[in-house]
């Protein structure tokens, strides 16, 4: 392989690896506690976009254990995206080993 060749998969991997980064910082993933009580989107760029409470465990009166419902949510829903975010950038570096993209 010439040194060309070598320079133009390099820079179309970069390309493609700019392009799903770009992809995953907008990605959202759901994830949902307490069979359906508590729910938590976040987006691939690490931010919690929402979190829904049904009513009912807010008449319950139940703090403590809503705050775990939150936390398990939230952690939940950054754990599915960042899984998501993974599997793109593996997919376009074909296993490469390249610190700081996942």
């Amino acid at each position: 392989m010439n040194l060309a060749k070598i320079m133009k998969q390099a820079q179309r991997v970069q390309d493609d690896i700019a392009r799903v980064q770009g992809e995953v910082a907008q990605l959202e993933k759901t994830f949902t506690a307490g069979g359906g009580v508590v729910t938590a989107t976040a987006r691939g760029d690490g931010t919690l976009v929402s979190v829904k409470i049904a009513r009912e465990i807010l008449a319950a009166g139940d703090a403590e254990g809503l705050e775990d419902l939150v936390l398990t949510a939230a952690n939940g829903a950054l754990e599915e995206v960042k899984k998501e975010a993974n599997a793109r950038v593996s997919a376009v570096t074909q296993g490469l080993n390249i610190p700081g993209l996942t």
